[in-house]
């Protein structure tokens, strides 16, 4: 890539960053539900940017919807008779990528989510599995904090 590309592009990364950063400081209902997802650890600014721009109802629904909206949710393959295994489908794609990517930091970081993964590790889950309930656990978790207006306060830190 193109030296005066990159220095564009990152240039104009900063300042999209920036605008983000301010139009969630300029709304004091943002900037406190913007504080509550921070609280969690594994929660990070794009996250929260993420969350607050792609579900703006946390706090507002169950977490059995929140898990829905992000496409968390399992989805049964049912007919009749016929019981087929659960997968995940639907919901708001982008979000749910990234709530797949602070899983992941969860799992190793977040002192009750590691539990939970180890958990689900030791009971001999697959991968995608343990970062799919991690992920739906994390949604839940930032929509009961957001329905509470409560910050994260984990037992173990």
């Amino acid at each position: 890539m193109d030296a005066n590309l990159k220095g564009l592009l990152d240039r104009q990364i900063a300042e999209i960053e920036a605008q983000i950063k301010r139009t969630i400081i300029s709304d004091d209902e943002m900037f406190q539900t913007a504080e509550i997802l921070r609280s969690v650890s594994a929660t990070g600014s794009v996250t929260v940017a993420m969350l607050i721009a792609e579900m703006p109802e946390p706090g507002q629904i169950t977490g059995e919807q929140a898990a829905a909206l992000t496409g968390l949710a399992p989805i049964a393959h049912d007919s009749g008779a016929l019981r087929g295994k659960r997968a995940i489908a639907g919901g708001r794609r982008s979000l749910r990528h990234v709530m797949f990517q602070a899983a992941l930091v969860a799992s190793h970081h977040n002192p009750i989510l590691k539990t939970f993964a180890q958990r689900l590790q030791t009971a001999g889950k697959p991968h995608k599995v343990i970062a799919t309930a991690v992920a739906r656990k994390l949604v839940t978790i930032a929509n009961a904090l957001c329905k509470s207006r409560q910050k994260w306060a984990s037992q173990q830190d």
